[in-house]
């Protein structure tokens, strides 16, 4: 059984390893051991629980890496990327001594014949099963997934880098497995750009790797392309979305509060530290997530009083400490209370930060952004909307971050003023924050053979602005809208391997007209759309993809990227792009950083 929503990337994922290493393992009677390298030990981890293993006969799962006692009584299922070093450890597991009675290996992805050769050389005869399924990407959420490779940022956009090309081949490899597990194959089209050439490469590397994958289907025919589209767009395409401040929950959380590998650490009432896993498997985050922090934070007190009332408790005011007495009084209903006392926490910690620093930055940052102030009136002069974020005592990353949007919202800035701006900030050591974002191919010095703009013509959202302080919309979100009701332009979006005519106009619906929600299983006899962001993907852009779905009942919008990101892991990304090279990062170094 998938863990989290009933629909989704984890849900496809699980079921994938369900029909191979689980059917594998159901054909034998006897326990099974279950041994994982990093990444597959993360993939596993986004899709299933201990719980479901052990109710197949998986009785422990171990780390291929580290040194294991011998059960040789035992099978070993072995599921881990295509690498030297994975072979070699599996090998050692049976070269001299064998380890277990016999083993079960199954690659992520297609398995070179050199090493294929090499394991069957030295333990053919202990191996009962060996295939390769597919999944060299991660599911990050129901519609949202990555290539857990925060290192291609720098791979790909530093002028130094040593495994650019090496590093696109392995994206558009795990790109294939993703089309693979979704069963599509899909029309591939890319945002051309005039300065960069990485869209337009690894959507080359996609089509003609999706070609080779569907030679042959199961039947013995060739597949024929299906109803989707795969679109492959540079991180440098909007450069706005990912450094501004949000102010939806799960972007906001992210931004402001110090969450690691998805995980909140918080103090309870009494001081102790506590932890609070934030994925799918908590569904109040899920149902919170892309709401307005100002939703959020009158949602969660309306959710205690009905708990409180439910059970005649006084209405007084929600603190932590009535909650914590009202968990002893409430056994029954401390899971429901613990989940909400940690988005309660999670809320305020959000406002505390917002109070004091991001509400004042917010108004500057928008009016930057989107070139309007909330009365919609042009602003005519920019410099006079970021002075007073730098004469504030704001910190060093958010008043780069204003900079940032200063000098987008000019499309370049003169070199002279680039460097009164950076004086300001007192980042004359540091200039590279700002600077290298011409390697993403973003102007940054205003120069005189600019011919044209690069903003895009966006559509006119003003009827859907709810909050002043929240007007932007990411630029992918358009792409997406468009790209649904067939309206992107293939002057913009060349088509490196067309869908078929079905889906021009195929259930085409204004992306901004409200439906009802239609069920997922609905939602998929229509068609899917791919976006894949090179360098990254920002939590507000991982939302438009569920805005976008939720209103349309033709199409269903995945996103992804390497990785995701956040504003100041961005930020520091941008400066160490002109460090010097360094050896490139392996597949199980990277999975282990």
């Amino acid at each position: 059984m998938a863990t989290g929503a009933d629909y989704g990337l984890p849900k496809l994922v699980w079921k994938r390893i369900s029909d191979t290493i689980i059917t594998d393992c159901r054909k034998s009677e006897v326990w099974k051991i279950l041994i994982l390298e990093p990444f597959t030990t993360k993939l596993m981890s986004s899709c299933c629980k201990m719980s479901d293993l052990l109710s197949e006969r998986i009785t422990v799962v171990e780390d291929l890496y580290k040194n294991r006692e011998p059960v040789p009584e035992m099978k070993a299922i072995y599921f881990m990327p295509p690498t030297t070093k994975c072979v070699d450890a599996l090998i050692a597991d049976f070269k001299t001594k064998p380890k277990y009675k016999a083993a079960y290996v199954y690659f992520t992805d297609y398995c070179p014949d050199e090493l294929f050769n090499k394991m069957r050389l030295y333990c053919a005869k202990y191996i009962q099963v060996c295939k390769e399924i597919n999944i060299s990407f991660m599911p990050q959420e129901a519609q949202v997934f990555t290539c857990d490779n925060p290192g291609a940022f720098r791979s790909i956009y530093s002028p130094n880098s040593l495994d650019k090309t090496k590093t696109l081949d392995t994206l558009a490899d795990q790109l294939v497995t993703l089309c693979a597990t979704l069963d599509e194959y899909p029309g591939v089209r890319y945002k051309k750009d005039s300065t960069m050439e990485n869209a337009k490469s690894l959507a080359e590397l996609v089509d003609t790797k999706l070609s080779r994958h569907y030679e042959l289907d199961d039947s013995g025919k060739k597949k024929e392309k299906t109803q989707a589209q795969l679109l492959i767009v540079e991180r440098g395409f909007d450069p706005i979305s990912p450094i501004l401040h949000e102010l939806t929950y799960q972007a906001m959380a992210y931004d402001l509060v110090d969450i690691h590998n998805d995980t909140y650490t918080y103090k309870s009432k009494d001081g102790a530290e506590k932890q609070a896993l934030l994925n799918e498997d908590d569904m109040l985050w899920v149902k919170l997530r892309h709401k307005h922090i100002a939703e959020v934070s009158e949602q969660l007190p309306k959710m205690f009083k009905e708990i409180s009332a439910s059970k005649k408790q006084p209405d007084g005011k929600i603190t932590i400490s009535n909650l914590n007495q009202m968990m002893k009084k409430m056994p029954f209903f401390r899971k429901q209370v613990t989940e909400k006392t940690i988005h309660l926490q999670l809320a305020e910690d959000c406002m505390k930060q917002y109070s004091n620093n991001v509400e004042k930055l917010c108004k500057a940052e928008q009016d930057l952004a989107i070139g309007l102030d909330v009365e919609g009136v042009k602003v005519k002069d920019p410099m006079r909307t970021l002075l007073p974020v730098l004469l504030h005592q704001y910190s060093t990353y958010d008043k780069i971050r204003a900079v940032l949007l200063y000098i987008f919202s000019l499309n370049g800035t003169t070199d002279e003023n680039l460097s009164k701006l950076i004086q300001h900030v007192k980042i004359e050591d540091e200039r590279e924050f700002i600077l290298n974002w011409k390697e993403l191919g973003v102007p940054i010095i205003t120069s005189s053979t600019s011919l044209f703009s690069r903003k895009p013509n966006r559509r006119d959202r003003s009827q859907e602005e709810k909050y002043n302080l929240s007007r932007w919309t990411p630029v992918i979100k358009d792409v997406m809208e468009d790209a649904v009701e067939n309206k992107l332009d293939t002057r913009d979006w060349p088509h490196q391997s067309e869908s078929p005519a079905a889906w021009n106009g195929s259930g085409a619906v204004s992306a901004r007209q409200k439906h009802k929600a239609s069920s997922q299983d609905e939602r998929r006899t229509g068609s899917r759309l791919i976006i894949f962001i090179i360098g990254g993907i920002s939590f507000a852009e991982m939302r438009c993809a569920y805005e976008v779905t939720q209103a349309v009942k033709s199409c269903e919008v995945i996103i992804g990227s390497s990785h995701i990101l956040t504003p100041r892991k961005l930020l520091d990304d941008i400066k160490s792009l002109s460090k010097r090279p360094v050896e490139p990062l392996t597949v199980e170094e990277r999975s282990s950083a």
